[in-house]
């Protein structure tokens, strides 16, 4: 059993349990998080199955962009290849203002793989998808398989799975992993998604079609009244991965949504007139699409004795610190670790323990990412002059290792030969 950010080891977690058959972890949800899950509890011989509701994978056109505190897990996953050859080694990070000003610059690059043990990378959803695919058994993954209600059975010996077609399943050990509507979240809280009145439009531009500069290995991030722009390169620098986001209505949100179409004009009229590389983006934009942004308050507790949550389910956030996907990486590779060899009367305990490893952080970075919402769309002025200085004091390298350095999940994997 690995050891917690304390240095403490689980009792008893050895490889298989006193009992005899390890129970099995049913998954809802084959997204980013529950397939690294899966991946995770393949390495440590722990039996899952995966429950998906689309009856084809398949991730919409967008960037990713994946630091090191989530990259070095998915090295012990064996995902080294796939990543060199798919993903682009960031040099640096760069703030300008919309008029072209700079702003900030974090070094990354070789910098960050020697203060850190990772590099800081970018990467197609779809390529990370297909390679965390690669980890799963495809006979432990069930598509079509909407779930409509979860219900932990009396007595705590299981859940009982109820899916659309009708068909019912008792589980030993439930995660939902499916995603901020999660039908999973719904058996420990009656919530709804929280709409941020900021939409984001998203897509990808090939780099053959803009300027020299796009080939460039950065992440920029452009800050103006009422809006910014994120690009960076993915698929071995062949795209541009760009995101906008802009206020919406907020007297009738649309729902939170990876795949609705958005209209380019609508994006060139916010955008057209910004310096530079935005503008030669936008200009080259053929179709995007639009998602409306939407999160929920942190929670304290997300289990019960059969039942845990991880990602977007768990603890969904705006994407302003670029750590969703990161942070459900993290979720899974210490959720796997919590339960490797656990036996049936331990499941209760196992969970408890990775949801007091992982809440604190998670709602910390929820916090962060609902605050720089407030930030980043400043009017010029005053206001905008001091949050400029703040982001160049806070530049360096060395101020990211609170995200960066956490170590998550690590003895539940061997080191790849």
């Amino acid at each position: 059993m690995g050891e917690d950010t304390g240095g403490r080891r689980l009792p008893g977690n050895t490889a298989e349990p006193a009992g005899g058959q390890l129970p099995t972890v049913d998954i809802v949800g084959a997204g980013i998080g529950g397939l690294t899950l899966a991946g995770a509890l393949s390495a440590s011989g722990t039996p899952y199955v995966i429950h998906e509701q689309t009856r084809e994978l398949a991730e919409v056109g967008a960037g990713v962009q994946l630091s090191p505190n989530a990259i070095r897990p998915l090295l012990r996953l064996g995902l080294g290849p796939a990543l060199e050859e798919h993903a682009v080694r960031i040099d640096a990070m760069e703030v300008r203002g919309w008029n072209g000003r700079p702003i900030a610059r974090t070094p990354l690059g070789a910098d960050c793989e020697r203060m850190f043990a990772a590099p800081y990378l970018t990467i197609h959803r779809a390529h990370l998808h297909d390679a965390l695919l690669s980890l799963v058994d495809r006979d432990r993954l069930g598509l079509g398989r909407k779930l409509s209600a979860a219900r932990e059975l009396p007595g705590g010996t299981g859940v009982r799975l109820t899916f659309d077609d009708g068909s019912v399943r008792e589980a030993d050990v439930v995660v939902g992993a499916d995603g901020i509507h999660s039908t999973v979240r719904e058996t420990l809280r009656r919530d709804e998604p929280v709409y941020s009145g900021l939409g984001i439009y998203r897509g990808l531009v090939p780099v053959e079609a803009l300027p020299a500069e796009a080939r460039e290995r950065l992440v920029r991030l452009w800050l103006g009244p009422g809006g910014h722009f994120v690009a960076y390169p993915v698929a071995s620098g062949a795209y541009l991965s760009y995101a906008a986001t802009v206020p919406l209505p907020s007297d009738a949100p649309p729902r939170e949504s990876w795949s609705r179409p958005g209209d380019p004009d609508e994006l060139r009229a916010v955008f057209g007139s910004w310096t530079g590389l935005v503008a030669d983006i936008v200009a080259a934009v053929e179709t995007t699409h639009q998602w409306a942004l939407h999160d929920r308050p942190p929670l304290r507790t997300w289990s019960t004795g059969r039942i845990t949550l991880l990602g977007d389910a768990a603890h969904p956030m705006l994407p302003f610190m670029a750590q969703g996907a990161n942070q459900a990486i993290e979720d899974a590779m210490d959720l796997a670790a919590c339960l490797a060899g656990a036996p049936a009367g331990e499941i209760r305990d196992r969970l408890a323990h990775y949801e007091a490893l992982r809440v604190p952080r998670t709602a910390e970075v929820q916090r962060g990412s609902r605050g720089n919402a407030g930030i980043l769309h400043l009017p010029d002025g005053p206001a905008q002059r001091r949050r400029d200085a703040q982001m160049a004091v806070h530049a360096a390298l060395r101020d990211r290792a609170a995200l960066y350095a956490h170590e998550t999940g690590r003895s539940v994997v061997p080191v790849p030969a």
